[in-house]
This record gives C-alpha cells, sequence and structure tokens, in this order.
C-alpha cells in the first residue's frame, strides 16, 4: 500500500475541483518517474470537452525536499523568461504540488548529430536567461567551498572506498586533498552566477516547435558560470560529442557570456575553467552514482560511472600543462589503478 500516493491523489482531485479543471469522479494518478532524490512524478488524466488535459503530480516528502524554495526558484527563472512549469496548486505542509505539464519527451530521446545545434542554441539561450533572473529578493544559496569540497569527499568516500574497497595510502589520500584544494580553488575564482545545477537532456523537455522546457531546477544555487554548460555537454548518461565540437560550443558560450556582459572570460581561460568544474562535478558524480547503489539501493546509475571517469581523466589531461603537478599525478593514477579497478569490478556485478 502506497499511504502518500493516496493522499496525494485524493489531494490532486481535490485541486482539480476547485480550480474547475474536472468536477468528476476521482481520476487516477500515473507514475511519470522517481529520480535520484525523495521526489516522485505522476501525471494525471483529466477530460477537457472533446480533448484531454493532464498536470504532473509531485511528492516530495517535506522533511527530505525544500519545496518552498523550488517555488522561489521557479517564480523567478519564469520571471527571466526560463520556460519552467506553472505551479497551479501547492501544499508545503504534505510535499505535495501540481504543475502544468510540458509533455514527456525528453531531449535525450531525440537528440542527434542532425539537430543538436538548433537545440542548444536554445538551451545557450535559456543558460543566459537563468543567469540574469533576479534572487535580490530571495536569495539562492551560494555554491561555497565546504559544498564543493563535501561533493568531492564522495568520490573518496562512496566510489573509492565502498564501492572500489581501495585502501588508499597515505600518499595518495594526500593527493585527492590535493586535487580537491586545486579544483575548489578554480571553482571559487570563476564569476558567480545563478545556476541549474542540473542543466542536461534528462531535464529539458521538447514542446512545440522545438522549444525547451526546463525542470527539476529545485536544487538551483549560486555558483561557477560554467556549472550549467559542462553538465550540457558532458553528461555522463549520454553519448560524448567529438572533442573539438565540445570546444567550439565553449568557446562560441564565451562569447555570448561577453556580448552580454555576464562576465568577460577570455576564451583560453573559458576552456580551463570549463575544465576544472568538470574534474569537480564528474568527481562527485562518480562518488554519488556509488552512494545511489549502496546507501539506496538504486544500482542503475553504476553503469554511468565508466563515462564519468572518461571524462574526468580527459578534463585533468586538459589541466595539467597549467595546473600543480598533482593533476597529472591524479589523471596517471585513475588510469592505472582506479580503472582496472573498476573494470573488475562492473564484470562482477557491481561487487568488487
Amino acid at each position: 500500500m502506497d499511504q502518500r500516493r493516496d493522499q496525494l491523489c485524493h489531494w490532486i482531485n481535490k485541486q482539480l475541483n476547485q480550480l474547475n479543471l474536472y468536477q468528476g469522479s476521482s481520476l487516477p494518478l500515473a507514475m511519470v518517474s522517481g529520480d535520484a532524490s525523495f521526489r516522485r512524478y505522476f501525471r494525471c488524466h483529466y477530460p477537457v470537452a472533446e480533448k484531454t488535459g493532464s498536470v504532473i503530480c509531485v511528492d516530495a516528502p517535506p522533511d527530505k525536499e525544500d519545496n518552498r524554495q523550488f517555488a522561489k526558484i521557479a517564480q523567478q527563472f519564469a520571471a527571466a523568461g526560463v520556460p519552467v512549469p506553472q505551479l497551479l496548486a501547492t501544499d508545503f505542509d504534505q510535499g505535495f504540488m501540481m504543475l502544468s505539464d510540458m509533455g514527456d519527451c525528453l531531449l535525450k530521446h531525440v537528440l542527434s548529430p542532425d539537430n543538436v545545434n538548433n537545440f542548444f542554441a536554445t538551451a545557450f539561450s535559456q543558460l543566459l536567461q537563468i543567469m540574469e533572473a533576479d534572487f535580490s529578493q530571495a536569495p539562492l544559496p551560494k555554491y561555497e567551498g565546504a559544498k564543493l569540497q563535501q561533493e568531492m569527499e564522495l568520490f573518496r568516500h562512496w566510489f573509492c572506498g565502498e564501492f572500489l574497497q581501495l585502501d588508499l595510502t597515505q600518499p595518495q589520500q594526500q593527493l585527492l586533498t590535493d586535487c580537491f584544494g586545486y579544483l575548489k580553488d578554480q571553482a571559487l575564482q570563476q564569476a558567480q552566477v545563478p545556476v541549474h545545477r542540473d542543466f542536461h537532456t534528462r531535464n529539458l523537455m521538447v514542446m512545440a516547435e522545438g522549444q525547451l522546457g526546463v525542470i527539476d531546477f529545485q536544487d538551483a544555487v549560486v555558483g561557477p558560470v560554467s556549472y550549467d554548460l559542462l553538465s550540457l555537454l558532458r553528461d555522463e548518461t549520454f553519448p560524448s560529442w567529438p572533442e573539438p565540437q565540445v570546444k567550439q560550443w565553449v568557446l562560441d558560450f564565451a562569447h555570448m557570456l561577453r556580448k552580454q556582459g555576464i562576465c568577460s572570460p577570455t576564451d583560453q581561460q573559458f576552456w580551463c575553467d570549463f575544465n576544472a568544474i568538470g574534474a569537480q562535478r564528474h568527481l562527485k558524480v562518480a562518488g554519488i552514482f556509488a552512494r545511489l547503489h549502496y546507501r539506496d539501493n538504486k544500482a542503475g546509475y553504476l553503469q554511468h560511472t565508466p563515462q564519468s571517469l572518461k571524462y574526468l581523466m580527459a578534463e585533468l589531461r586538459q589541466l595539467a600543462p597549467s595546473a600543480p603537478a598533482c593533476v597529472a599525478e591524479l589523471e596517471r593514477w585513475l588510469q592505472n589503478t582506479v580503472v582496472p579497478c573498476l573494470d573488475r569490478a562492473l564484470q562482477q556485478g557491481s561487487k568488487p
């Protein structure tokens, strides 16, 4: 028995009635998805004349999710022109929300080499809108050094320790500590702007006429200007794009930042920033995938770990010529020690 689903179903039908959207017998909810957090999403279809309407129903337990923050971010993103779901009804005490339905076509499912430039041009414009959103009256939390450090420590604990069962030597521990410190400093030196923090092909919905709807933005922060671009272009759950193409997109976006007056990095600096925040993110992601498996019993994410490590090593190689020696040393250790351990662990069914 799913008590929260039953409660959400009752609440949704009540909201449909109060908003004069539907006033008949109780309608069921259809599961849309759960995600890596504690949120669950359902869809409710209701009759409208000779057609069918629908709303998205969100179960986000209030002791686990900050739904008021989600609502504030949605309002400010919408005011900046970002196409986000409309909040039709909320019950913050229960952790229920009813949102407008942006459909079920994820960008991930339709993106191809033939259409990528058009879709990414739209996504880049939306990133600029996100960066220009006004949060002066409801400030976003800052992506501070402690948070950046905490995220990278997931790699040490959950990926190296719990997943690979590596007994790290003191020099290896120090290597991770040194690299984490360098990447943290690089992130904090970037221009700080509103950041979606999960801006990738699974959180962009393809709507009418190729427009993109933006979802799953409740973890937005003020953080490094290259972060969302990195999430989009080096999505560990999507096939990788050719590196020259990625670099050209990055430099095109740097030009857009300068033209828009958001910040003025040189091409070389922005490419370095992009790779530095990429290394930070992919260390974090490898740790999160392991934690989802061992703590939360969500094993499906582990299959994406090899891609995360490939990105991480490529990013470290890009940084190495102008970075401390620990960066190149970390890349060699990953290549020579960690990758073989990962291959064995995955061949043995995720158990080292």
